[in-house]
């Protein structure tokens, strides 16, 4: 890739080591080149080299979450022979996860080193302009966002050591973010190709349409004109267009996408860790796309999920279906039966052999790229202006606003290849959004919004509305006894 933008958080970390190192020279040799710590952060470059290794956790935002989309209706990991045969996939799409499970405390762990990291270095004399301040506080409230979504009651740290502080209520925390925000969006910059991968003023706005829309699971207290007006921000600003050609998006250079607000940046040898093709696609696929290694045969959709993509839709060409081939052609086989893909899965627990391997239909969202090892270099997209145009639409339909609602859904539908809606209701409104945003994890916040989360679908049993928050990691509880446990577990 080529973006100056994209490259530019990857590249500090080494000018970090750089600068490290010149700081810890011999005494007895000549130092050529010092900057004291109050004068150092003044020029661009120098503030880049600063802020650059705070967005490195920001990467790994795909792996904290890909594993527990598993408790959504849009994706599953069942059980092929031996394989995928570890309990955490089977209590994750049954809503029976316990309290102890790592990716609970990997996410909370994630979550709150990345504030520390930022709290330590908010307050280097470097960190002084106004527009570094108010972006730093932006990513810092951006955790805090996803604390709370996902855990309820959290804590706030807003200063160092603060991360092992006391509990807070979840309306406290909702009220801490909308603060932060509110109070730094005036010296966000505005330059979303400068601002590629980082907090834009677009990003804060995109934070609180998503905090506004979701006020009433998080404070009981509904605010969807808030809503409306920070979508309307992003929308009127003209910096993002809906694209006519959904994958695009999702392709291996997707960084000058106009339809992105906010993405995670990738590279296969520069910025590794993605590597959505591996997790999903049937082991034959590495000879349809002439893959390093061969993929692991593990998610893949419900037939009840994939069969809400009409057939003129173009966004069910984010699946693989049917007959594997290889590059040149080829009818693949699987235990010599034709490998053809298959819709159904007849069980979450499959015996082994091909009936089991190949059932499922596979998520290629994410461009797949032809002879890539292993890491992809499809930037990951967490905020797109798609999804602006929903939420606005749902908002619109919570206030009545019939003709505004069906205008803004019906925007994104018209560049999808199906027709337009002439009438709304909350199940239409839920399954475009899983149609548009399938597999971008959103599809909990969304599921629990609509009151779905805890009913039954394809595996999974009617379960209890506390679910709908995660436990508190056992480990932080062990670590900070002023932590108290989510009511249910």
């Amino acid at each position: 890739m080529t973006s100056i933008q994209k490259f530019s958080i990857r590249s500090l970390s080494f000018w970090t080591v750089t600068i490290f190192t010149l700081s810890c020279t011999n005494l007895d040799e000549t130092v050529k080149d010092q900057v004291e710590r109050d004068k150092f952060g003044v020029s661009q470059g120098q503030l880049n080299t600063l802020i650059g290794p705070l967005y490195g956790g920001l990467g790994d935002y795909w792996n904290r979450f890909e594993l527990l989309n598993c408790v959504t209706d849009e994706q599953l990991a069942p059980t092929r022979g031996g394989d995928w045969g570890e309990p955490e996939w089977r209590f994750m799409e049954e809503h029976t996860w316990p309290t102890n499970f790592y990716g609970f405390d990997g996410l909370w762990s994630w979550i709150y080193s990345n504030i520390a990291k930022i709290n330590e270095k908010i307050t280097n004399p470097g960190f002084a302009a106004a527009e570094t301040q108010a972006e730093l506080r932006t990513l810092r409230a951006f955790y805090h966002y996803l604390a709370m979504d996902n855990f309820g009651n959290v804590i706030i740290a807003s200063s160092i050591g603060s991360e092992n502080s006391g509990q807070r209520t979840r309306k406290e925390v909702y009220d801490f973010v909308e603060k932060e925000l509110l109070e730094s969006l005036p010296a966000l910059s505005t330059d979303v190709r400068a601002k590629y991968g980082r907090m834009s003023r677009y990003v804060a706005h995109m934070i609180l349409a998503k905090l506004y829309l979701n006020a009433k699971v998080y404070t009981g207290e509904a605010q969807w004109q808030k809503a409306i007006e920070q979508c309307n921000a992003i929308i009127d600003s003209d910096k993002f267009q809906v694209s006519s050609d959904f994958l695009s998006t999702f392709s291996v250079n997707n960084e000058n996408s106009p339809e992105i607000i906010l993405s995670t940046p990738y590279d296969k040898s520069k910025r590794t860790g993605f590597f959505a093709q591996m997790a999903g696609m049937h082991y034959l696929h590495q000879f349809t796309y002439d893959l390093g290694s061969a993929p692991w045969n593990g998610y893949c959709t419900s037939a009840e999920f994939y069969d809400t993509f009409s057939p003129t839709d173009v966004r069910r060409e984010m699946w693989l279906t049917g007959q594997i081939y290889s590059s040149s052609g080829e009818a693949l086989k699987d235990d010599g039966v034709p490998a053809i893909l298959t819709k159904e899965v007849p069980a979450f627990k499959m015996d082994a052999g091909p009936v089991g391997r190949l059932a499922g239909y596979r998520a290629v969202k994410y461009e797949v790229e032809k002879g890539a090892n292993f890491d992809m270099s499809n930037d990951f997209v967490i905020f797109r202006i798609s999804d602006v145009y929903l939420m606005r639409g749902e908002a619109h339909f919570r206030l009545g606003s019939a003709a505004l609602a069906l205008a803004d859904v019906n925007a994104i539908r018209s560049k999808r290849g199906v027709d337009n809606f002439t009438t709304l209701t909350d199940a239409t409104i839920l399954a475009e959004r899983g149609r548009e945003l399938a597999w971008e994890l959103h599809r909990r916040q969304d599921l629990i919004r609509f009151d779905k989360f805890t009913a039954a679908w394809t595996f999974k049993p009617v379960s209890p509305k506390y679910r709908e928050l995660y436990p508190i990691p056992m480990n932080q509880i062990a670590l900070n006894p002023l932590l108290k446990q989510n009511t249910g577990y």
